[in-house]
């Protein structure tokens, strides 16, 4: 249950920072697969996995929701204040990210280079996308206790699209919200949300019901691209990974008082490390947690045999 729920817990921390995603935390903790057929056997109704699957998800929704609240109250602020630190700890993590990633997966894409042209795509698409959200981040302004109708439908569209690609390896939701200029008014919403502000419970839950259609709608869909085509996915994911570096050092510009792109002058190289090491974590954990289960589970069985034994 522990494992499940760090799982849980180190997805929300990516999913909650542009320019990381939680499923390439998934990925590289290796349950990323179990995670995505759990999400389908929920949805698909499958009546002899439906109930398991259920439980594991609820274990890593406890981890995922400590995760958001724990972000949202200190990962925010940091991102203000610590703007270029921040961006060099999520350059680490991310260009971290590509060594593990191939060598994780070595067997499905050894022989297959033909497929790199997925990796091309991968890299245009996302470094694409955060080159247009400079380009349009004044474009978009919004209070989500003042929405129009046009507006809730956009934030549900948005949260969608967002939820997609949260799911997706590579790709960050937190990132698609900020080029639709949906991030920074989803934090405060929810900031006010937690001191009982319900005048913006309508934007918040209208990105709700986005993000669950958009899961519904595409688990199924990832699920099978991945059995069916492993080799051409890898690929691509190594490509978002490497396109997610450009959203990174695109990251200060966002910001309410936009500052100047990451780069070799205001790079901070403790920063990087930090987000290697943390990089490091997360792959040795689930080696770990399995280990602390492997101790914990008999001495729970221990003093389940002395209490029973003592009461006879």
């Amino acid at each position: 249950m522990i494992r499940n729920i760090v799982n849980g817990f180190c997805m929300a921390l990516a999913d909650s920072v542009p320019g990381v995603s939680g499923g390439t935390v998934a990925f590289i903790m290796g349950f990323y697969e179990n995670f995505i057929d759990a999400l389908n056997n929920v949805f698909a109704r499958d009546k002899n996995n439906m109930k398991k699957s259920a439980i594991y998800l609820g274990k890593m929704g406890i981890g995922w929701i400590i995760g958001i609240l724990s972000s949202i109250l200190l990962l925010s602020a940091l991102f203000e204040k610590n703007i270029y630190f921040m961006s060099s700890l999520f350059f680490g993590l991310s260009l971290g990210a590509i060594p593990f990633i191939l060598r994780s997966q070595w067997e499905n894409i050894k022989g297959k280079y033909i497929n790199i042209g997925y990796t091309v795509f991968g890299f245009v698409l996302v470094a694409g996308l955060s080159i247009l959200r400079n380009s349009i981040s004044s474009g978009i302004t919004m209070d989500f206790a003042s929405l129009s109708v046009f507006q809730i439908a956009y934030i549900f569209i948005v949260g969608m699209l967002a939820i997609t690609a949260m799911v997706l390896p590579g790709i960050s939701g937190s990132t698609l919200l900020l080029i639709f200029g949906v991030y920074l008014p989803t934090i405060k919403a929810v900031h006010s949300l937690m001191t009982f502000d319900l005048s913006v419970l309508m934007g918040v839950v209208a990105l709700g019901l986005g993000v669950v259609f958009g899961m519904v709608s595409s688990v199924k869909l990832i699920r099978i691209a991945f059995k069916k085509y492993t080799s051409e996915c890898i690929y691509a994911i190594v490509g978002l990974v490497a396109g997610s570096l450009v959203a990174i050092a695109y990251g200060p510009t966002t910001l309410q008082n936009p500052q100047p792109l990451l780069g070799i002058s205001n790079f901070n190289v403790v920063g990087f490390v930090i987000g290697i090491i943390v990089l490091i974590v997360l792959e040795l954990s689930p080696k770990f947690l399995q280990k602390g289960g492997e101790i914990i589970n008999p001495l729970f069985s221990l003093q389940r045999f002395y209490i029973l034994h003592k009461y006879k």
